[in-house]
């Protein structure tokens, strides 16, 4: 089995950054694994859509705006139940394409190798002002899906 795991965020717009956080907590106790490939989607979001060919499983994580929960609320959904429909959009801007965007240009790059299993992990965030520091409680929230992760891998014998 390959999973990817792919983490969004912009790293200088403070709690929305935890995607990127999380990825980089993975990377550092993961290390190098052939089974699981671990992309930053902050910034080259089409280039690694690419990558995603001949993975069995996707899990994403990213921030969530406007839940009416507390921050730092976790959420783990398969992707159907939150995707939205993107517009077919040629301009679409690379640095801005979010998730459920990726998802789509992603099933139509793969075709049939387009992997059913995919979780979306989503953490309830409020600040999204131009800082590069996470909130605790976001961080805290961000640690919680890494070992989550972790977990979902140590039972898939992955790691």
């Amino acid at each position: 089995m390959k999973i990817a795991i792919m983490g969004f965020g912009n790293p200088v717009r403070s709690d929305d950054a935890v995607g990127i956080y999380i990825i980089e907590k993975l990377r550092e106790t993961i290390g190098d694994n052939e089974s699981i490939s671990i992309f930053d989607m902050g910034t080259a979001a089409f280039e690694v859509l690419f990558g995603l060919k001949g993975h069995d499983k996707i899990l994403l994580v990213d921030a969530v705006l406007n839940t009416n929960e507390p921050v730092g609320t976790l959420f783990k959904v398969p992707a159907e139940e939150v995707m939205s429909a993107p517009q077919e959009d040629p301009m679409v801007f690379l640095h801005s394409i979010k998730w459920d965007q990726a998802l789509s240009y992603a099933k139509k790059i793969l075709r049939e190798e387009y992997p059913e299993d995919i979780q979306v992990y989503l953490i309830a965030v409020e600040n999204t002002r131009l800082e590069v520091e996470l909130s605790k409680v976001v961080q805290d929230a961000g640690d919680k899906v890494v070992n989550l992760i972790l977990e979902e891998l140590k039972v898939l014998e992955i790691i």
